[in-house]
């Protein structure tokens, strides 16, 4: 270990305050991953306690959460855990505790899929426009329905509610889920949202969605819990959310008071995010590692809210650079974190994590070019880890995917008859 990078000078070990005033340990993040823990009715479960509280032995500063629905009609995976009122307070406050107590800070991700959910989970699909995926993906994804007026200011109505049982619980904050390709995504692009009414129609109308949303969980949670979001650099699509346009909306909500704004890209339809959309990359982008870095210090350069960059890390020297940089606070750790929970431990130490993360593919074109078992891969390793054993790193791209699909499609039955 270098002087450099000892403990004690290691950027990735220096704590953050946050504009509200809230601290974080550390420069290391835990970003959402989606877990599909929860039950097939959507509460929460003692696997969740154990997969976060592992995750909060490593010192890592900042766990979020994957998915957390705020409502039960509108799932993106069986085994979504969704929070609509109290009555799951008892496992909730024991699924925050169990980060919190350990000194980290815990927020929970909150989501609504719009569009973005397998066939026949829900009884329909929600999304700003009528507008289908396209033909390879319509297998699985349904054309949504648009929605009315009065369905998105309950969708408006919804984030607030679910965000102030979160506090309420104990978790540490709430991040807006607007990247992806979700709901709150799905109205900031025009590939997706053709609306003419005030929700729609030109960049200001198409992020007022999203304002609203921060508005409304800012008024049920008050001044001091911390808000933030997770948002697109861009969708990567022909017609879609531009850097132009994410800026606009990163300077909107750094107005409106966002307290954490973490950098992503890329949908289901051109997952950028995860590395496995075949978007080209300088030499000099991919030496530095990070996917968005280069958008990050765009941002910065106008703004100075904390951000975090989760995509393409891959060594502790690159992640110190990133933060030497000064293009960004904090590091997000996803796909890292599901084959070595324990990660953070050297990382925070200056050293290397014994893991790597490896494409997966299953041999299948259409399925690998969707890039889901960046997805379902990893999630079968959380549920591993969630039974306290260790993760299975060399475990087949192809035997995970089909084992997912068996899951998802028991789910998705499951899920219906408890409906019925």
């Amino acid at each position: 270990m270098s002087k450099l990078d000892s403990p004690e000078t290691n950027p990735l070990a220096q704590p953050l305050r946050l504009p509200n005033g809230s601290v974080l340990r550390n420069r290391l993040a835990k970003s959402s991953m989606s877990e599909t823990l929860g039950t097939y009715d959507n509460h929460a479960t003692p696997k969740l306690v154990e997969l976060y509280r592992r995750w909060a032995a490593s010192g890592v500063g900042l766990l979020l959460t994957g998915n957390v629905m705020i409502d039960r009609r509108a799932l993106g995976e069986p085994g979504n855990v969704a929070i609509e009122d109290d009555s799951d307070l008892p496992i909730l406050r024991q699924w925050a505790g169990a980060a919190t107590d350990q000194g980290a800070a815990f927020w929970v991700q909150l989501n609504h899929p719009g569009k973005q959910s397998p066939k026949g989970l829900n009884a329909v699909n929600l999304s700003p426009s009528a507008i289908p995926f396209r033909e390879d993906m319509a297998v699985f994804f349904e054309t949504p329905r648009e929605a009315t007026g009065a369905e998105i200011q309950d969708i408006i109505r919804r984030f607030g509610h679910s965000a102030a049982i979160c506090k309420k619980a104990g978790f540490s904050g709430v991040q807006i889920h607007g990247a992806h390709g979700y709901l709150v995504s799905q109205f900031l692009s025009p590939h997706h949202n053709h609306r003419t009414d005030e929700w729609g129609g030109n960049p200001e109308n198409r992020r007022r969605f999203v304002m609203a949303v921060y508005a409304e969980i800012r008024r049920q949670v008050g001044a001091d819990f911390p808000i933030g979001i997770k948002l697109n650099s861009a969708d990567f699509q022909r017609g879609g959310f531009s850097e132009e346009e994410s800026m606009a909306t990163i300077h909107a909500l750094v107005e409106a008071g966002i307290d954490l704004i973490e950098i992503s890209g890329g949908t289901y339809e051109a997952p950028a995010m995860s590395g496995a959309f075949n978007q080209p990359q300088k030499t000099s982008t991919s030496a530095r590692e990070a996917y968005f870095l280069e958008f990050a210090e765009k941002v910065r350069a106008t703004v100075r809210v904390p951000l975090m960059v989760t995509g393409g890390f891959r060594t502790a020297h690159g992640m110190n650079a990133a933060l030497r940089s000064g293009a960004l606070d904090i590091v997000g750790l996803a796909r890292l974190m599901a084959i070595d929970p324990d990660a953070p431990v050297a990382l925070l130490q200056g050293r290397e994590s014994s893991q790597r993360v490896r494409p997966i593919t299953t041999g299948i074109k259409a399925v690998d070019r969707m890039g889901i078992m960046e997805v379902l891969w990893y999630t079968r390793q959380l549920k591993r880890v969630a039974e306290g054993k260790n993760p299975r790193p060399g475990e087949s791209g192809l035997t995970a995917f089909l084992k997912s699909l068996l899951m998802s499609r028991w789910g998705t039955y499951r899920t219906q008859r408890m409906r019925a």
